[in-house]
């Protein structure tokens, strides 16, 4: 016995030692995600509710993005993804990117082009993607709002939905009341508090009331606007490389789903925007 003893610890120990001794693989180094969320600077009239917005093309307002640019810059991004439709969903890289010039940014409002392609020239970034998602031919659409309004008219409840269609107006009356003398930074900023992102995604949760027994629109449209960000998420997550520092720039409707996907994701880590904006000069 004593010998079949030492035979069994003369196979264990050494491994055992080894073990102790190998040293640990490191973490791949984490991949930080700043959530920029952005109101449409070219009032493009895509939301239920839609701000008139100053142009941003004026001299001051140029002199304000500028500064956005060089807060951001300080986050030292190795990337940056913007509300896109990529040409080639293998690289999803911005087909738009290339073509970029300075001189754009005197005549294009569009805020992919004021923020986006002014802090990735800046920086000199070549890695610009195209990240968005968007209603495909035979699917199931992404925000079945009609669906919702059909259930509301069908069922009475115009005046309840008026009720959560006013909280849409407030956000938007708001935007419009603080650009009259806040700076872009400054609304940006706003926009990214945490009491902004939720009172945004509220906007989302009140609509599941919308509905009863197996009509459940107001669920569905939920269900399908987390979908559309997942898959948003997974595009991030196809061009993500450890160590990146990534600038996501979106509609700021999606940084609610955005945030805590960044945020519960094993080797990510969340960047505060407000952090950088704040600093702006």
């Amino acid at each position: 016995m004593l010998k079949l003893i030492a035979a069994v610890a003369a196979l264990v120990l050494p491994t055992a030692a080894l073990a102790q001794s190998a040293p640990p693989v490191p973490d791949p180094a984490p991949i930080e995600v700043m959530i920029l969320g952005s109101y449409h600077m070219n009032n493009p009239g895509r939301d239920v509710h839609n701000a008139r917005i100053d142009p941003v093309t004026t001299p001051e307002k140029q002199a304000q993005l500028q500064a956005v640019s060089r807060a951001l810059a300080r986050f030292n991004p190795t990337a940056l993804a913007v509300e896109r439709i990529a040409s080639d969903r293998t690289t999803l890289l911005d087909h738009r990117y290339p073509a970029f010039t300075p001189a754009d940014l005197a005549t294009n409002p569009d805020e992919r082009v004021q923020i986006g392609y002014r802090l990735a020239h800046d920086l000199g970034l070549e890695r610009v993607y195209a990240i968005d998602e968007q209603d495909r031919e035979g699917q199931p659409s992404y925000f079945p709002f009609e669906d919702v309004m059909t259930w509301v008219q069908a069922n009475g409840q115009q005046a309840r939905f008026d009720e959560m269609n006013a909280r849409m107006a407030v956000m938007a009356a708001e935007m419009e009341r603080r650009q009259s003398t806040a700076t872009v930074a400054q609304l940006l900023a706003w926009l990214n508090t945490p009491e902004q992102v939720a009172y945004s995604q509220g906007i989302y949760a009140d609509l599941l009331s919308l509905g009863a027994g197996d009509e459940q629109p107001g669920a569905v449209l939920n269900g399908r606007w987390y979908t559309r960000n997942a898959v948003i998420f997974a595009h991030i997550r196809q061009v993500a490389r450890p160590g990146d520092r990534i600038v996501v720039l979106y509609g700021a409707g999606h940084a609610y789903w955005l945030r805590q996907m960044v945020s519960t994701t094993p080797g990510y880590r969340l960047v505060e925007p407000n952090d950088y904006l704040l600093t702006a000069d």
